[in-house]
């Protein structure tokens, strides 16, 4: 459950890219599958599986409007709020993935701000 947590907060942050308002498509669910490959790293460290990556780069890809990236940086925080993980490999995440974020990786990071959503 803390891969989870970890997995959801460091989606979120990478999910902040930026990009017209519209209606979230993008599920609660579809999160937490694609950062599911993550949780054994976010939880003990080792190596990135490319499974988890792949999940990163395929959420970053779908989160493309700004009520896309709320829902996902909600769903994130929930989950998160519920499982233990490592801050350190959270924060981690984007980088091993060849993701770049504009802002720290943190679960007290405000989905709403402009910073979680560029």
């Amino acid at each position: 459950m803390a891969s989870i947590k970890v997995a959801c907060v460091v989606l979120m942050c990478m999910v902040v890219v930026g990009a017209p308002i519209a209606h979230a498509t993008i599920t609660c669910g579809q999160v937490v599958s694609g950062l599911a490959p993550c949780l054994t790293y976010l939880q003990f460290d080792g190596a990135v599986p490319v499974t988890c990556c792949d999940g990163v780069k395929g959420l970053v890809a779908l989160a493309q409007n700004t009520a896309d990236k709320q829902a996902a940086c909600n769903c994130l925080k929930s989950t998160a709020a519920s499982i233990q993980f490592n801050a350190e490999n959270a924060e981690s995440l984007p980088a091993k993935c060849g993701v770049t974020l504009p802002y720290k990786m943190s679960t007290s990071t405000n989905s709403s701000s402009s910073e979680a959503l560029m």
